[in-house]
């Protein structure tokens, strides 16, 4: 092997690794971000956990997995304008109200939200459109209105959940 190709071979391992080493010791959470993103390309990541809790609950997985699409498009760190957190995009009091200690634990936000959806139905006299609509907005606000209220949020959430839960279920 002569020396040219020697150094290309040696560049085109060490340079990676270099890259890799440098960004941990420089920004360790650059590591974590990039699995993070490989984690949120894959929509199963958290499907064995969704079944499990939605079994429990007596609760669709594909419901519950629509809904984290829409809440969250499967990020369990984000955070809404309005501070909702995690997969299921719980607010601060409904997450105390569930028992959820750390809403960004994607196990503990599954449980919670899965549990506050469960109830939400069982409210709504397992009403699915009024249930979601609640889930956006608020069960207060839903009884206010008698319905789904008029607010285009609301509207396009819940569109957009029966669209991803119709997806869902036509796709297993």
């Amino acid at each position: 092997m002569n020396r040219e190709r020697r150094i290309i071979i040696a560049l085109a391992i060490g340079l990676p690794l270099c890259f890799a080493v440098f960004a941990y010791l420089v920004q360790p959470r650059l590591i974590r971000d990039v699995a993070h993103y490989l984690r949120l390309t894959d929509t199963s990541y958290y499907d064995p956990y969704i079944l499990a809790v939605s079994k429990r609950h007596g609760v669709d997985f594909h419901l519950v997995k629509a809904v984290i699409r829409a809440e969250s498009k499967f990020n369990s760190r984000a955070v809404s304008p309005k501070g909702a957190m995690g997969l299921m995009q719980m607010m601060p009091d409904t997450a105390d109200h569930m028992g959820v200690s750390d809403p960004f634990n994607p196990q503990e936000n599954i449980e919670g939200g899965v549990r506050y959806l469960k109830r939400l139905l069982k409210i709504f006299d397992n009403d699915l459109e009024l249930a979601l609509a609640a889930y956006n907005a608020g069960p207060t606000t839903v009884k206010r209105y008698g319905g789904v209220p008029p607010y285009r949020e609301t509207r396009a959430y819940l569109k957009k959940v029966l669209r991803f839960y119709s997806e869902y279920k036509n796709n297993t």
